[in-house]
């Protein structure tokens, strides 16, 4: 796991989303490689190919400093100490412990520890959001119904 975890600077940020702006109009969304060059210190210019699906994944590392938010990778069969699936769902650790301990979100032993695997961490999220969406929606529906509407 690859962890950014200090806020970037403001020009840090500055420079992030204009280089994400710039980065994302050249991307070529239809290739499967494109060709990025680069100078070395000594002025020297390097060409390199890469995956246009890393180029995309740059974009929005980019595009997530530009906020001024710091940025952690994870790879996508990672298994999670029970600390880090909390600090990924923005809880608290008891709290995570009891999504598990409820059956919310699957987990497995390994020794005495719990291991939540980043995949299961991501379908509870779109389990949530997807709960959040309908929920607005009969919401909504309740209002029009009512004539409360906004």
């Amino acid at each position: 796991m690859q962890t950014h975890e200090q806020l970037p600077s403001a020009e840090e940020a500055a420079l992030a989303k204009l280089c994400s702006q710039e980065l994302a109009a050249i991307l070529e969304t239809k290739a499967e490689v494109q060709t990025l060059s680069m100078q070395d210190k000594s002025g020297e210019t390097h060409s390199v190919n890469l995956p246009v699906s890393a180029l995309r994944m740059l974009v929005d590392v980019l595009t997530e400093l530009g906020e001024g938010n710091a940025v952690k990778l994870v790879p996508i069969h990672a298994e999670l100490t029970t600390q880090e699936a909390a600090d990924l769902l923005n809880v608290s650790r008891p709290t995570l412990i009891k999504l598990l301990d409820d059956g919310e979100i699957s987990f497995h032993r390994s020794g005495n520890r719990r291991k939540v695997r980043f995949a299961d961490l991501r379908q509870y999220q779109e389990t949530l959001e997807k709960n959040r969406l309908s929920a607005l929606e009969e919401l909504s529906a309740l209002d029009q119904e009512l004539g409360l509407g906004y």
